[in-house]
């Protein structure tokens, strides 16, 4: 994990990750973008991985899941789809952290795609990164459901990991 945890100490990661809460989070009462969701999608997709036997070296899970929203900020700034946004910036962040090309590429992908409804169901990093994604949103809990603009079929009603 120490790559892990090079991308936790990255200057970059950091400053984007302060961007998000400096622009979204602090008015925001649901759906946070913050370490806590990029754990929590970590530590699912990690138990979709085993459970579903893809078995993506945990490493890529972690990279995948740290990364998938690192772009929300400029979303907010310069309506750029996260995803995209968060595709743009992963990859320095990656090669400064040690990754190799191919690790790259293929954490980049999961995370450009972790909206992609077609991926949904995809026994790949960027299946379980998307999955996981939906699955980390404790909506049984929310304070906020009735101002959720996800439908009632789309809400988690239940803990399901």
């Amino acid at each position: 994990m120490e790559k892990i945890n090079r991308i936790l100490e990255h200057d970059l990661f950091n400053v984007y990750l302060s961007e998000i809460s400096r622009i979204e989070e602090k008015e925001r009462e649901f759906c946070h973008h913050d370490l806590i969701h990029f754990l929590d999608v970590a530590r699912i997709a990690m138990i979709l991985n085993l459970e579903e036997g893809i078995y993506v070296d945990k490493v890529l899970v972690y990279a995948a899941a740290l990364l998938h929203d690192i772009g929300k900020h400029m979303e907010y700034k310069q309506q750029i789809p996260h995803e995209q946004a968060s595709a743009i910036l992963a990859p320095r962040i990656l090669r400064d952290c040690g990754f190799e090309e191919p690790e790259v590429r293929l954490i980049v992908q999961a995370v450009a795609g972790h909206r992609s409804v077609h991926l949904a169901e995809a026994p790949t990093l960027s299946g379980i990164i998307y999955r996981a994604d939906k699955l980390s949103r404790p909506c049984f809990s929310c304070a906020a459901a009735d101002q959720c603009n996800w439908s009632d079929e789309k809400k988690n009603h239940a803990l399901k990991y």
